[in-house]
């Protein structure tokens, strides 16, 4: 009697010759001898397997509960160790889930824990596919889906965040107000700075009116002088003495009845009446 045993594309089949290894067939419609062979397929497939939740002790002795989710596959160039090496290795990479992850955990304190989990992940893998190797067996990936710490110790922490959040608000609020009080100083700086140089060409520039003030009724003072001195120049004895008798005249006219002359004014009259009573001179003649 002949047993026609179909394998699977995902597959692969162990055959056992009374007892002995005798290969590995792959996927198609494979000769199995009934009461000599022993057929046993292995799925070649990526499994996955969540690991249910347990209890861990950290390094700092907190026991936190956590679950996590491993994928593996068989090598189908070694699929005869999964078979012959280990009797289940399935139920093998399960349990060495577990003692794997409580020694990675316990060397790891509760924060770290908490903020590492791709450190723990990564660790947890490593370990894991040094020993399924001798199986066969592939760990690709670990996730840790959750890690959850005592309720006391949660709440803890949920009071260490707040006080963390409050003392962060008020940093960032004392350092707003200190930033603020700076650019008020820098500002009031700047305006008194402003405010004194514009003070400072404001007098500069009165100065210099002052002093252009200054020069120009200076040169009009000088070149009034030189008017009057060149218009004195150019007057006769005649004019001199009727200039003479103007301001006596001015003089006069005031409340005053003394008269008080000069021992001058004699020999000028005399001069006057002289030029008037002398006849002019013909300077054409």
């Amino acid at each position: 009697m002949v047993f026609w045993r179909v394998v699977n594309q995902y597959e692969r089949m162990v055959i056992l010759r009374f007892g002995n290894l005798i290969g590995v067939r792959g996927p198609g419609i494979r000769l199995v001898l009934p009461f000599i062979d022993r057929p046993i397929k292995v799925d070649v497939r990526e499994q996955v397997d969540r690991v249910p939740t347990q209890k861990y002790i950290t390094a700092d002795n907190v026991v936190v509960d956590m679950d996590f989710v491993i994928y593996y596959r068989v090598l189908e160039d070694q699929v005869d160790r999964a078979v012959l090496e280990i009797e289940n290795f399935r139920l093998a990479t399960i349990n060495l889930s577990f003692a794997t992850l409580r020694a990675v955990i316990g060397a790891t304190t509760l924060s770290e824990a908490l903020s590492e989990r791709e450190r723990i992940r990564d660790q947890l893998q490593t370990r894991m596919d040094e020993v399924t190797g001798r199986w066969g067996v592939k760990v690709s990936q670990v996730e840790i889906n959750e890690i959850d710490p005592p309720p006391g110790v949660k709440a803890a922490m949920e009071r260490e965040k707040s006080a963390a959040a409050i003392k962060t608000a008020e940093i960032t609020e004392s350092e707003g107000a200190r930033q603020a009080a700076i650019n008020r100083a820098e500002g009031e700086k700047q305006a008194s700075i402003l405010r004194a140089e514009g003070s400072r060409q404001s007098e500069i520039l009165t100065a210099e009116g002052d002093q252009q003030a200054a020069i120009l009724r200076a040169e009009g003072f000088s070149t009034a002088l030189a008017r009057i001195n060149s218009v004195a120049q150019t007057a006769d004895a005649r004019t001199m003495s009727l200039q003479y008798f103007e301001t006596l005249k001015d003089l006069g006219s005031g409340p005053a009845t003394k008269f008080i002359f000069p021992m001058e004014f004699t020999s000028m009259l005399q001069n006057f009446v002289r030029s008037a009573t002398q006849p002019p001179t013909n300077d054409a003649q």
